[in-house]
């Protein structure tokens, strides 16, 4: 668990595959942001009500934001919409793959305006052609950045051995963030632990000679 000034990050992982479901909670207005609901919904569910600890107001889950279309990122979506009723949002090239309804289209550089905190959409393309991060800017200290499967400690995300998506994972992932972000940005990936910025930078030329 993140506990910033203003904010509350909590995670939990599920699933045989270790994918982690993260929880954004403004202390000051109870506004959630939940990113990828991934499997497991009673355990969702439990981490929703574990954070009421995290906020004087009461807690409402304004948005689930998927950050990519791949099963295994989805498999309790229905589950947590029907018993939270909250809206949805993913990139906008994946939303045809999501068989739950997405109530808002992510295109690159919007922002989500929660009561408390903000959020940044930037679109990696390469994993998926929607696959998009989230990007926190903590006033107060490191900015914290949703990866998904885009990129992870040692690498960016799977792109099946496809050089031209590879070349845009890579190209995104150099660009949008290393070249817009500082070294101190804390990196939440969609499966297994964290990293900074600064940590993965030095291994990009070494990411783009290996091709993965």
């Amino acid at each position: 668990m993140h506990t910033l000034q203003d904010l509350t990050i909590r995670s939990i992982s599920v699933s045989e595959m270790d994918n982690n479901v993260y929880l954004l909670t403004s202390k000051a207005t109870g506004a959630q942001v939940l990113i990828d609901a991934a499997d497991d919904a009673p355990a969702i569910m439990a981490l929703l009500a574990d954070s009421a600890a995290d906020t004087a107001a009461e807690p409402k889950l304004a948005l689930i934001v998927t950050t990519h279309s791949h099963w295994d990122h989805v498999r309790a979506l229905a589950d947590v919409v029907g018993q939270t009723k909250a809206r949805t949002a993913a990139g906008t090239e994946d939303v045809p793959d999501i068989a739950v309804a997405t109530d808002v289209s992510l295109d690159h550089g919007d922002i989500g305006n929660f009561a408390g905190f903000d959020l940044e959409a930037i679109k990696l393309r390469g994993h998926t052609p929607g696959s998009v991060a989230l990007l926190y800017r903590d006033p107060h200290g490191p900015a914290h950045l949703f990866t998904g499967d885009s990129l992870f400690p040692g690498g960016i995300g799977n792109t099946q051995g496809d050089a031209a998506r590879f070349e845009s994972l890579l190209k995104d992932v150099s660009e949008r963030i290393f070249d817009y972000l500082p070294d101190d940005t804390i990196v939440h990936p969609g499966h297994g632990k964290g990293t900074t910025l600064g940590a993965e930078r030095p291994h990009l030329d070494e990411w783009r000679a290996r091709g993965w």
